[in-house]
């Protein structure tokens, strides 16, 4: 029987990836391209410059193909996953009318304003993708989060006028909705020259990212959190109903139809801050990496496993070099230096201060949920790291896992495609066969001691005293 093969997409806010899978999950081969820097001509204003989602992703498809050792013929499908909470402003023919705007702008946030004549349609960053695939102004229903007329029971738009006077997008103006595991359309003829893939080929729909990772990562328990350690870090656990009233999370489309991902508060800026970080040290970090023959990353790892105890010798951090928009003089912060502390320092620090700060809030989600975690999987560029996957072990007490897959977005969307072209009849059972757990990390119980009364103690509480101070220089510093 010949082998045959999916191409998981995974279009993210620093890079766009092309992964192609056999149908048991494995990797054969990955493109991948970084964004340009984001444009912030203004302040509230955040937008991929040029076209840069779409021809970055025709980047990444190209080395991937270049890497690929079976026969293109044989790869029978996309899974097509982007970024949420994008909008994309097209013309009639489908092109964009304006940079697509990140959610990271504070426009995704508000109604649709309709100022450019040239504006034909509104949509995601995966509707905009989907048609320059297939020429279909299709896309998936779960990809709509915040200011959109979508009825989150049925999955489609909203039926009241009143709903879509609220957000202030005509009917005309959106693309047609379809559920996950489904055919948006097929890769046309133009596009087949541009990728180096067949035509014909069926693009499937998935859901937004977070959904699609943890789908990726098999979370199909109600137990087990998925950790999602991307630019913006959120937690999630999967359940059956359309929760509306919580306070302390917040209910999200699954990447499976009729099913819901319940989100925990998250971080903005997340792994963000982990790569700023990284670029204050600039060429001098590198330049010490080269010498020992590994990466920056390793060489802050290395330096912090090696020199720096649990609670990093005092020095915490609080993570908020993206403010809310209803809290705009929020600030990140380092707060207990002394003549002890070095780069390994700070660098344990912000990774302490992302695992404690997810901590909280998963303690807050659950508590409402009224459920107990059994176990946490943490994906995404950061579970690469030992020393990460080990604190978050230690701060919440749980076995930790990651999985062979770890950026687990693009195996979410080949699981997808698998259902949708019937390779597996359910997405429990494409996902029991195609995710394969990598390693477990186990508490060490002294230090899960330690960080559970330091997070109850002193770190929580650091913004009740800093707060104050942060909203008067707000006035001076903008």
């Amino acid at each position: 029987m010949t082998q045959k093969y999916i191409i998981g997409v995974d279009g993210g806010s620093q890079s766009s990836k092309v992964i192609i899978y056999d149908l048991k999950g494995n990797s054969v081969s990955t493109g991948k391209q970084m964004l340009k820097p984001m444009s912030l001509p203004n302040p509230g204003i955040a937008e991929h410059p040029d076209d840069d989602l779409w021809e970055s992703l025709i980047l990444a498809f190209k080395e991937a193909m270049v890497g690929f050792p079976g026969k293109k013929e044989d790869i029978i499908g996309i899974g097509l996953c982007t970024i949420r909470f994008c909008r994309c402003l097209l013309k009639e023919d489908g092109t964009l009318a304006s940079p697509a705007i990140s959610w990271m702008d504070e426009r995704v946030s508000k109604p649709y304003v309709h100022t450019n004549p040239e504006v034909s349609f509104v949509t995601t960053s995966s509707g905009y993708i989907t048609h320059r695939l297939t020429g279909n102004f299709n896309d998936s229903a779960a990809n709509y989060q915040g200011m959109w007329p979508i009825d989150t029971d049925t999955w489609d738009w909203s039926k009241d006028d009143k709903v879509f006077d609220q957000f202030n997008i005509p009917r005309d103006m959106l693309f047609t909705l379809q559920n996950p595991g489904t055919i948006l359309g097929h890769i046309t003829k133009d596009i087949e020259e541009k990728l180096g893939i067949p035509s014909d080929i069926p693009v499937v729909a998935t859901a937004n990212d977070k959904a699609v990772e943890a789908l990726g990562a098999g979370l199909l328990s109600e137990n087990k959190a998925l950790i999602s350690l991307g630019t913006y870090i959120a937690g999630m656990i999967h359940g059956q109903e359309n929760v509306t009233d919580s306070e302390k999370f917040w209910t999200n489309f699954a990447a499976i139809p009729e099913r819901y991902l319940y989100e925990s508060n998250g971080i903005r800026r997340g792994m963000w801050t982990v790569s700023w970080f990284k670029e204050l040290f600039g060429e001098g970090l590198v330049q010490q990496a080269k010498e020992r023959n590994i990466s920056p990353e390793e060489l802050l790892n290395q330096e912090a496993v090696e020199s720096v105890p649990a609670g990093s010798d005092g020095l915490m951090t609080v993570l908020e070099w993206l403010a809310p928009s209803e809290e705009p003089f929020k600030k990140g912060m380092m707060i207990g230096f002394d003549g002890r502390h070095t780069r390994a320092h700070m660098y344990h620090s912000i990774l302490e201060a992302i695992a404690l700060t997810m901590k909280a809030n998963m303690d807050a989600m659950c508590k409402e949920m009224k459920t107990e975690l059994k176990e946490i999987v943490l994906t995404g560029g950061g579970s690469n790291s030992d020393l990460m996957m080990q604190i978050f072990a230690n701060v919440f007490g749980l076995a930790t896992t990651r999985n062979i897959v770890n950026g687990s977005a693009s195996l979410g969307s080949a699981i997808s495609t698998t259902v949708a072209l019937g390779i597996y009849s359910t997405f429990e059972e494409a996902a029991e066969q195609m995710v394969d757990v990598r390693d477990t990390f186990t508490p060490e119980q002294d230090k899960h001691v330690f960080y559970n009364r330091m997070n109850q103690e002193v770190y929580q509480h650091i913004t009740a005293y800093t707060d104050g101070i942060l909203k008067k220089a707000h006035s001076f510093f903008r």
